[in-house]
């Protein structure tokens, strides 16, 4: 069963068993998932309101951003099992005969590549949900400025959370351009992130006082 078909109390006694899969990639997304879906809530609570139209165009952005990010967070949270799970089936392939032992490394050694690329792709998913927090912010709703400020400290946790799951994948890489890449990437997203959560903060406490 995908994990958008199950009910959250479901979802969380998966979490919490003794399954290595989900964990925390997948957990991750699910952050995600929470920070993109607070920052529709602000958009359709200022779209279509006269006072706020000045933020119309703005938030339609955030609304239509924010929208995909949902979505893509849902896949990744799939995803990131299904990586896990092929890399526990690639270790227990066969290792008797120098043919069955090369191929149990080429296999180990793509799903590893899985298990790196798809935290990776949640790591940036969250620095493009982090960077929507801060219009959500500025041009939502007044009222739903706290609701920017949340989805922006999910958005930024999420990523550190997603960084982790890059981090502990990466010693297994043996292809040294692949993991500079993802390094270079992991860098960047979790900057980026950190940078507009902390815009996005930092105008709320102000709102806030």
């Amino acid at each position: 069963m995908r994990f958008e078909e199950m009910t959250i109390k479901a979802f969380a006694e998966e979490l919490a068993s003794n399954s290595p899969a989900p964990g925390g990639g997948s957990a991750a997304a699910l952050c995600g998932l929470l920070a993109a879906a607070l920052e529709s809530m602000v958009s359709n609570l200022t779209l279509g309101k006269d006072k706020y139209k000045d933020g119309w165009d703005e938030m339609g952005k955030v609304l239509e951003g924010s929208k995909k990010l949902h979505a893509d967070f849902i896949n990744l949270m799939n995803e990131d099992t299904e990586s896990f799970n092929l890399f526990m089936k690639a270790l227990k392939m066969p290792k008797d005969t120098d043919e069955q032992k090369a191929a149990r490394r080429a296999a180990m050694a793509e799903a590893s590549k899985a298990a790196t690329a798809v935290p990776l792709r949640t790591l940036e998913s969250c620095a493009e949900t982090a960077a929507l927090s801060v219009a959500a912010a500025k041009k939502g709703n007044p009222s739903a400025v706290s609701d920017a400020g949340v989805a922006a400290l999910f958005a930024e946790a999420a990523a550190k959370a997603a960084a982790y799951n890059v981090k502990i994948n990466l010693p297994g890489i043996k292809d040294e351009a692949f993991a500079k890449e993802c390094r270079d990437r992991m860098e960047k997203a979790l900057a980026d992130a950190g940078k507009y959560a902390a815009e996005t903060a930092e105008f709320v406490e102000e709102a806030l006082k």
